[in-house]
């Protein structure tokens, strides 16, 4: 309870500023209709019609809500208007995006550290690779792929790979260098081969950087994933609804969308949290 309560006490302060800037943004419009019915708005009827507008410049918490409910709770998982079934298909492309970019990420993160021409070479590669707007990178990586027949979720997984990989290599060249001159001496000592060494002293002493670096590869992955589906003009996936609500200036849509797209991303980091918990303390680790 006590861990629980400071969160509870930021998630109310950001709804209650979330309340009194829907009135600030939505309150031109209530004025503009007041005046052209010539009638005077009260502060309470301010307050009301800046929270119950249908296209606000911003939506109010509970008008979010209710939007979450009815496309959710209220629709079939089948139904184009399901955000259970859009985040499904958004979802698809992250899991993918991110496996694709950990097994990248760990990979050259093994080349980086044992090969000093690949460290030399690569990793400042890997670094200009992320000075590169995503923005500019997926319409090219869709025409590209398009062009040779590769469409569908392949496409967007690539894009998160292109996001998520980073983090995963910074993270596992830090863990993978972690053993300290002494532990290295000792396995020297021992006799132990470079391999032995690997599986015994570094990939071990590399798992809480790995865990740390795949949490934040999560997070990019699915940002990775809704940034794919923008150009594509897709119709299904939380991208696409963003894009849709962007069209008809459904402001309550497209919060919705954001709002289920952060859920999504906070559970399954939470998952690899857990999943980082269990490994680490069956090594010892605990955290």
């Amino acid at each position: 309870m006590k861990n629980l309560f400071p969160i509870l006490t930021v998630v109310a302060a950001i709804v209650v500023l979330w309340y009194g800037a829907a009135v600030w943004l939505n309150a031109p419009w209530a004025y503009d209709k007041a005046q052209r019915a010539d009638i005077t708005l009260s502060t309470s009827g301010l307050i009301a019609d800046t929270w119950s507008q249908k296209k606000p410049k911003l939506p109010a918490p509970h008008q979010v809500t209710q939007e979450i409910w009815k496309t959710t709770a209220e629709k079939k998982i089948t139904s184009k208007r399901s955000l259970i079934y859009h985040s499904w298909v958004t979802l698809s492309a992250t899991l993918l995006g991110f496996a694709l970019g950990a097994v990248l990420g760990i990979a050259l993160a093994v080349g980086i550290v044992f090969n000093r021409t690949m460290d030399m070479s690569v990793m400042p590669w890997v670094i200009t690779s992320q000075t590169i707007p995503i923005l500019a990178v997926a319409p090219m990586i869709i025409v590209v792929l398009n062009a040779v027949g590769i469409q569908g979720l392949l496409p967007k997984a690539i894009i998160s790979m292109y996001l998520s990989f980073f983090p995963v290599v910074v993270g596992m060249v830090k863990g993978l260098r972690s053993p300290d001159h002494m532990q290295l001496d000792q396995m020297r000592t021992w006799h132990a081969s470079g391999a032995q060494t690997f599986w015994r002293l570094r990939l071990p002493s590399s798992m809480p950087y790995l865990f740390t670096s795949l949490k934040i590869a999560m997070a990019a992955a699915i940002v990775g994933a809704i940034v794919g589906e923008l150009p594509t003009g897709a119709v299904a996936g939380l991208g696409a609804r963003l894009l849709a609500g962007s069209y008809y200036g459904q402001t309550i849509q497209i919060w919705s969308a954001l709002l289920v797209a952060a859920a999504l991303a906070a559970t399954l980091v939470a998952i690899i949290g857990l999943i980082q918990r269990i490994v680490l303390n069956r090594m010892g680790m605990a955290q």
